[in-house]
């Protein structure tokens, strides 16, 4: 049986509302993974839904085993339990409904019939109990199921090159593998639930079979009204999904806007909040508007289904029946085949009913497990040859580079050299290819062509976890992680053990003391206003956290782009004090600016422009290069402070 519902090709798309064509540029599609499951479940059949449930159940228990073997196997001991107490509840009803049909007295038939109210009695007790071991498992089952899928989607996603991460195909699958956790924590009690209905009307259809053949086929005819009518509302509501995801993400970004904290100052200054809310009504009024079309449907076609069932059921009782008036059947064997059927058939269409639901979910897990294979197959790899623990001279070596999608190479047959100790600035505008310079010499990339040799070992063939190890980085854009002050900055190095006098000394070395000193709980201080307790810093306050944890990962390399953005004149003079002064302790400095002024002490300067290597020398040579790009970009920067200063009156 399959569905007559429309592809969404053939329908007539609605227009886009005010609100999506002002705030979105038009109507709002989701265009990552799910879209292209639709048509693979619109297209389901009740017999393909039959074919798949193994290789579903399958994939569930595969999962399950690996969460919780224990939870698992009583699970499944509960289950089997379930089905064979509900085939011996069945023929044990079967037994006192014919002791109590049979001639004699009252008493005669009650007391024929003790044994099997007994068994019937102790059979329903076991049932209780099985069930409530089942939901117990099921209980403990789906958390560490959802934890142990998004553990592997954390997993892959942290361990995936630079480039896999920052490109928009695998950010989609990304996107759409992230529900993936949640899809298998919901398949555990579907699959539950199928299990407990097959296993219930696997009961119902052997009892009936030996009470008389016909009766199998009777049952099923009752079951296909519901069971089609729960296959469809599904599909649509899945089809309907489809098509108004990203409405419904658009509508909970408005209503997210009014209530940030850094929207908050425009939202009040500039009474952004009542346009926000106001398009926030739209988008919601045209999504309730879907859910309304669906529940009218879906009303529609569960009185059909009824009507059907209704109709199969009357034919049903009416062949019980005719075998009753034709002495083909006794009336206590009738008795159980009503009851019979009527199990039956609720334990068919409900099985129906969640394999459909394991089916749909089983496509957002395949989602994961796509995103699984694309992230190992991506990974950084592992393993290598070691690199020197304390390298004496890193060279580039005609190192060309190109990101991903683009024409232009960011780097173009570079060949340069840092010597160990020394402070090396990389100088230029932007987009002249300093920053990617650095990625490189930290292995988030490897060069398209040329190498980068680490005492003449080619990272690229190198231990990466090696060359991470020898990399400090302070950027422009640090993070700032929402965790105590501690952490902040022994996050530099969080697989060795915190020591006071180490965290002191990186956290002296780059002014964060005075911050952590007025901070209300020092160290303990949560830097994160989100949560009760937590505090906000300035942009130059986390940036000294940024240095303290670079100091406090103490790596014989420290990448510095740009890290003084954030801080004020004062602050930034003696920050680059402190970072040329690392050099004097043995550690490489690559300082990356456009701040010429900060890099007058480096013991070489290198500048880039296009993304080629145009000069190099110290601040002198280069400054006495006549007609040279660095002496131009100084004597640009150096004219803003030679200007004659604006003199103001005082008031």
């Amino acid at each position: 049986m399959r569905i007559g519902i429309r592809r969404r090709s053939e329908q007539k798309p609605e227009p886009a509302s005010e609100s999506e064509e002002l705030l979105f540029g038009g109507r709002l599609r989701y265009d990552t993974g799910w879209s292209q499951h639709e048509k693979a479940f619109l297209d389901l059949s009740l017999v393909g839904m039959a074919r798949k449930l193994p290789s579903l159940v399958g994939g569930t228990i595969r999962l399950a085993w690996r969460a919780d073997r224990g939870a698992l196997i009583t699970v499944g001991v509960c289950e089997i339990g379930q089905g064979i107490a509900q085939a011996v509840g069945l023929v044990v009803t079967n037994r006192i409904l014919q002791a109590l049909f049979a001639a004699g007295s009252t008493e005669e038939r009650l007391r024929a019939a003790l044994p099997s109210l007994v068994v019937a009695a102790t059979v329903a007790v076991l049932n209780a109990v099985l069930a409530s071991g089942s939901t117990a498992g099921t209980g403990r089952l789906e958390p560490k199921v959802e934890r142990v899928a998004t553990e592997q989607y954390l997993d892959r996603a942290a361990r995936v090159e630079l480039s896999a991460i920052e490109d928009a195909q695998f950010h989609r699958l990304l996107d759409s593998a992230q529900f993936g956790s949640q899809s298998a924590r919901r398949m555990i009690g579907a699959c539950v639930a199928a299990l407990n209905g097959i296993f219930a009307f696997a009961a119902a259809a052997g009892v009936l079979t030996v009470l008389h053949p016909v009766l199998l086929p009777l049952l099923a005819l009752i079951a296909l009204p519901r069971s089609w009518g729960a296959l469809r509302v599904s599909r649509r509501r899945y089809a309907s999904l489809q098509m108004w995801i990203e409405h419904a993400r658009a509508g909970r970004l408005i209503g997210s806007l009014l209530t940030e904290n850094s929207a908050a100052q425009e939202v009040r200054v500039h009474g952004v909040g009542p346009f926000l809310l106001g398009h926030f009504r739209t988008m919601s009024e045209a999504s309730e508007a879907e859910q309304t079309r669906l529940a009218d449907d879906k009303a529609g076609t569960e009185l059909f289904a009824a009507a059907l069932t209704g109709a199969a059921s009357l034919a049903t009782y009416a062949a019980l029946a005719g075998l009753l008036l034709t002495g083909r059947m006794q009336f206590a064997v009738a008795g159980t085949a009503v009851f019979a059927i009527r199990t039956g058939s609720a334990s068919l269409a409900a099985l129906v009913m969640h394999v459909n639901q394991l089916y749909e979910e089983a496509l957002f897990v395949a989602d994961l497990e796509k995103l699984i294979a694309e992230a190992d197959r991506r990974a950084i790899p592992t393993g290598g040859l070691d690199l020197p623990s304390q390298p004496k001279e890193i060279r580039f070596e005609n190192v060309t580079f190109t990101y991903p999608g683009r024409d232009i190479p960011a780097l173009d047959d570079v060949t340069l050299s840092i010597p160990a100790g020394a402070v090396v600035a990389l100088v230029g505008e932007n987009g002249s290819g300093k920053s990617t310079l650095a990625k490189l010499l930290a292995g988030l990339y490897h060069p398209d062509s040329g190498r980068i040799a680490w005492d003449g070992i080619d990272s690229a063939a190198a231990d990466r976890d090696q060359l991470f190890s020898r990399i400090a980085l302070v950027t422009q854009d640090f993070q700032r992680w929402p965790f105590t002050a501690r952490t902040n900055i022994t996050v530099g190095q969080p697989g060795a053990p915190t020591t006071n006098g180490r965290l002191q000394q990186a956290a002296d070395y780059s002014g964060a003391d005075s911050v952590i000193d007025a901070l209300p709980n020092g160290l303990r201080t949560l830097l994160a206003r989100q949560f009760q307790g937590g505090v906000e810093l300035s942009g130059g306050q986390w940036q000294r956290f940024g240095i303290a944890r670079a100091r406090y990962r103490a790596a014989p390399v420290l990448i510095c782009d740009e890290p003084t953005s954030a801080l004020d004149p004062r602050a930034e003079l003696e920050t680059f004090d402190k970072i040329r002064g690392l050099a004097a302790h043995g550690q490489t400095v690559i300082l990356v600016t456009h701040r010429l002024s900060s890099v007058r002490d480096a013991d070489v300067i290198y500048v880039l422009h296009h993304g080629r290597l145009v000069e190099h020398g110290s601040h002198e040579e280069l400054l006495a290069r006549p007609g040279g790009r660095y002496q131009e970009l100084f004597q640009m920067q150096a004219a803003r402070y030679q200007a004659s200063p604006v003199s103001y009156e005082p008031q």
